[in-house]
């Protein structure tokens, strides 16, 4: 049975919390989500998801999530080479554009230019 939502009064637009927001704009995020689905299953328009992105993206600080994860995590790396998780290294996540591990040894300067590059894609 299909649920339906009956509005009522002058106000005929659905609030969404901040939380709400980013939980709907997180999952359109993950790796191999479509926009489309996210929106259908959420009851939104796609292009009301991608102008919840770019609200979040002007207001960002700058600062992204951290997680932190063990060497033998099976998320790191393509799976094709084994030592590649051994050393410690920084995982920089381009919105699903682009993935960039930075070894220990990579001098700074070299790795902020490499970031740089990929974040002005």
């Amino acid at each position: 049975m299909a649920r339906v939502e009956v509005i009522t009064g002058p106000e005929r637009r659905r609030r969404w919390t901040d939380q709400q927001k980013c939980a709907l704009v997180a999952e359109s995020l993950e790796p191999g989500a479509v926009v489309a689905e996210v929106a259908r299953r959420a009851e939104v328009g796609a292009g009301q998801i991608y102008r919840w992105r770019r609200q979040i993206r002007a207001q960002s600080s700058g600062f992204a999530q951290v997680v932190i994860a063990s060497a033998g995590n099976a998320d790191l790396g393509s799976g094709d080479d084994s030592r590649c998780c051994t050393a410690p290294a920084i995982e920089v996540d381009f919105a699903g554009k682009a993935r960039l591990r930075i070894p220990a040894s990579t001098p700074a300067e070299l790795a902020a230019a490499v970031v740089k590059a990929l974040a002005q894609r």
